[in-house]
């Protein structure tokens, strides 16, 4: 089988490197009829070295066979439009048997959409999850995906029952997910490799960790200046909050005036490396975010976690008590940093641990 993986975002970039190790360990036991070619088309959407470049040394990745250089281009539509013209080029050259999508990103849309077109069959790892938001770019990417994708591998029940809602049954699958494989695999490395807690001289478990990316927040005045008015009021000298600021994040401060209040209360730090957030995650009294996928990392290391959104496609972590969904109040921020749940219990339903495994098997 010839597969083109395509990525474009930190995100998958992690989702990826757990499968990529469970096509390497297929293919030493598959015949030579059954072995996987995997070739990584990178969009470029994260165009800056700490964010791209550095997950794929870190990782081991497979380095990609093309990149697009597609970060920092306009809008939505233009990057998108760039994305797919210049994945279209790469599938006709290469023909492949199948595309492997992941997340919810831009360049998860460009590659099913473009792969559709051809008629060349897309799977989709992280399927059926839904906020229900219509307002983020990032809903609109994951529902058209699902409708074009004939492989589904789905990392909750709840994502399976968004999906039969839809009318998709075909070719759906309960694979847990491959965050979890990724925590496993990688979180006791981080220890050993990530030396951030000591070069920030922090003291585990009495610091804040935040990061805010998305539009609806960096791109709102009124949001974003919530949310630093909380996140200034929760650091302290005795328990900072620590945010690695996303480039554009960063711009949108500066635009609206609200970097210099920011650095003088809070330590920002550039975008970190994949040992050192996950470091960071592991021992950050808790989180502050609007990433969905660090919803979940939190959970995986066991950190309490406060979503900076008015929803979250991870209900799980909040039904069983690791996850707060506070918006951009201050008041409701501070409440839930200072009183998370007292009862929380463990998710089954994010799987065993050996989520690529199912999905590199159900690839054929």
């Amino acid at each position: 089988m010839k597969l083109i993986t395509i990525l474009g975002a930190r995100p998958q970039f992690i989702k990826a490197a757990t499968v990529s190790r469970a096509i390497v360990e297929h293919n030493r036991r598959a015949t030579d009829s059954s072995q996987i070619e995997e070739k990584i088309l990178h969009t470029g959407q994260h165009y800056d070295a700490n964010m791209s470049d550095v997950f794929f040394r870190a990782l081991e990745i497979p380095r990609p066979a093309w990149n697009l250089q597609c970060g920092g281009i306009g809008s939505h539509a233009e990057a998108t439009a760039r994305m797919m013209t210049g994945i279209e080029r790469v599938l006709l050259d290469e023909r492949p048997d199948r595309v492997l999508v992941y997340g919810d990103t831009d360049s998860t849309l460009a590659g099913a959409l473009t792969a559709a077109k051809l008629h060349i069959p897309v799977a989709h790892v992280e399927a059926g999850l839904r906020s229900f938001n219509r307002r983020m770019p990032e809903e609109i990417n994951r529902v058209l995906t699902d409708h074009l994708a004939d492989r589904l591998f789905c990392p909750t029940h709840a994502a399976i029952d968004h999906l039969r809602r839809e009318g998709i049954t075909d070719g759906v699958m309960h694979t847990g997910d491959v965050m979890y494989d990724a925590a496993l695999i990688f979180g006791s490395l981080a220890a050993r490799r990530s030396t951030v807690i000591e070069s920030l001289g922090l003291t585990p478990k009495a610091f804040y960790l935040t990061t805010v990316h998305r539009a609806e927040n960096t791109d709102d005045v009124t949001r974003l200046t919530a949310i630093v008015r909380a996140l200034i009021e929760a650091s302290t000298p005795t328990c900072p909050v620590v945010w690695p600021l996303h480039p554009r994040t960063r711009s949108r401060l500066e635009a609206y005036g609200l970097l210099a209040p920011l650095s003088d209360a809070v330590r920002l730090t550039d975008p970190v490396d994949y040992w050192d957030m996950v470091r960071l995650e592991q021992s950050a009294a808790a989180i502050l975010t609007d990433s969905g996928g660090i919803q979940k990392e939190a959970y995986f290391h066991r950190t309490p976690c406060v979503t900076l959104r008015d929803e979250t496609e991870w209900t799980e972590t909040v039904e069983a008590g690791w996850n707060s969904v506070v918006g951009c109040d201050p008041d409701r921020i501070l409440r839930a940093l200072y009183e998370p749940s007292p009862t929380r219990h463990e998710i089954a339903d994010f799987g065993d641990g050996h989520a690529a495994e199912h999905i590199v098997r159900a690839l054929f």
